[in-house]
């Protein structure tokens, strides 16, 4: 098992040589990848069932159980993601050109950011969705990902390495750290030398470690404390079934709708059928008072509720008087990932979309579609939530930065 330090000497050297790579070198890998993992199929998923036995034993929820596993389909998805990045533009090599009055000719051109690590839990797909999106951007990748999933990233991993070899690239363009000890995240984390920016991915806890003890840029990314709110000139229709679909689609990701707030006005009309119908899907209820006094089986919300992302079958609930409270209670409690207003009320839709402070902010339409797939973009890396450099689903072009090639014929200053 490699240290930290020899991931990072032999990423640095890789992102080298990937700089350097056409957009076709890049696109067969991807390609071999992809086949790799076709190949392999049977091997990652005798390594999941490792991985969710022994979830299981810790007492793991069944929602993180449900995001940690891998089958056919699933890797059907991953395979599928690698192909669609051949078909994407490459952004690395793009740029603009001034000319000067000096006669100096600038070149503002999008290159790879170099090594990205990438710490994150669960979801095992990630780890081929992240190698795919570096490699199409010519960055070399550290993965960390959650002791929960260890033998099924080993057995990704050493699929991806297959297919970059015989892709005639080093396998160090995809490394795994399988040491999975705090430790050795916090040894990642001050890598300066060797690791250009950080991206942390899941829960908030994992995400503040990483924010607080980096000594590399860091894109923040995941937590999803988001909120729908029905205003009192919604269609009531649509609003249930935007509301049953971000809650129960998926609710172990982080766009999927944790909180509900509702308009006084409609209220009374709208929580009974839809409470109901959140029930008989499974989902716990964490009330405020006023919805309580509608809907008595709903539990008493505590203080901690309105800023806690549950990824998982339960939902917050509040009865707001106006528009203002609602999205003040958004700016207050909400992660800005994923925000959205039910209404038909064109100026008080637009109100929403200028006040909140938010990534992805939506109108008549479930928060579920904050993805890159979903926003044509291809796979993702992640959702950012800080303001700069990236926010939003992070695609392609966010994966690169800009250098300016300046060429003269022999100006001074």
């Amino acid at each position: 098992m490699n240290t930290i330090l020899e991931i990072g000497k032999k990423a640095k050297e890789a992102s080298y040589k990937l700089a350097t790579i056409s957009t076709g070198v890049k696109n067969d890998a991807l390609a071999q990848m992809a086949k790799a993992l076709e190949d392999r199929k049977s091997e990652i998923i005798q390594a999941n069932e490792k991985d969710r036995k022994e979830a299981r034993k810790k007492g793991l929820k069944e929602a993180l159980i449900e995001r940690l596993m891998l089958d056919d389909a699933r890797i059907a998805g991953m395979v599928k993601g690698l192909r669609e990045l051949c078909d994407l533009p490459d952004p690395v090599g793009n740029g603009s050109m001034i000319k000067r009055p000096n006669g100096l000719t600038l070149l503002k051109q999008r290159v790879p950011l170099g090594v990205i690590g990438i710490i994150y839990e669960s979801r095992p797909n990630v780890t081929s969705d992240a190698a795919g999106l570096c490699i199409k951007t010519g960055n070399s990748v550290i993965l960390r990902g959650g002791s929960e999933a260890i033998n099924s990233n080993i057995a990704i991993v050493e699929a991806l390495a297959i297919g970059l070899e015989k892709a005639n690239l080093p396998s160090t363009c995809v490394q795994l750290v399988e040491d999975t000890s705090r430790e050795r995240v916090q040894e990642l984390l001050t890598m300066r030398e060797y690791v250009d920016v950080l991206i942390p991915r899941g829960g908030a806890g994992l995400i503040k470690n990483v924010v607080k003890n980096a000594q590399i840029p860091v894109i923040e990314t995941g937590e999803g404390n988001c909120h729908i709110f029905i205003d009192e000139n919604a269609d009531l229709s649509m609003a249930k079934d935007i509301l049953i679909n971000a809650k129960t689609s998926r609710p172990s990701v982080c766009n999927a709708a944790e909180k509900l707030l509702v308009h006084e006005k409609i209220a009374s009309v709208f929580l009974p059928e839809a409470l109901k119908e959140l029930r008989s899907w499974g989902v716990e209820i964490r009330a405020c008072e006023k919805t309580r006094n509608i809907f008595p089986e709903a539990l008493p919300a505590g203080k901690e509720d309105w800023s806690t992302e549950y990824l998982d079958m339960i939902i917050g609930v509040k009865v707001v008087e106006s528009i203002d409270e609602a999205i003040n209670h958004i700016n207050r409690f909400g992660t800005s990932h994923s925000e959205a207003i039910i209404t038909q009320d064109y100026k008080r839709a637009n109100l929403f979309l200028a006040r909140v402070d938010a990534a992805c902010v939506y109108v008549n339409a479930s928060t579920r579609f904050t993805d890159g797939g979903e926003f044509g973009m291809g796979a993702e890396i992640g959702i950012s939530t800080q303001k700069l450099h990236a926010r939003g689903p992070m695609g392609l072009e966010e994966l690169t930065t800009v250098k300016y090639l300046i060429l003269g014929n022999g100006q001074i200053r």
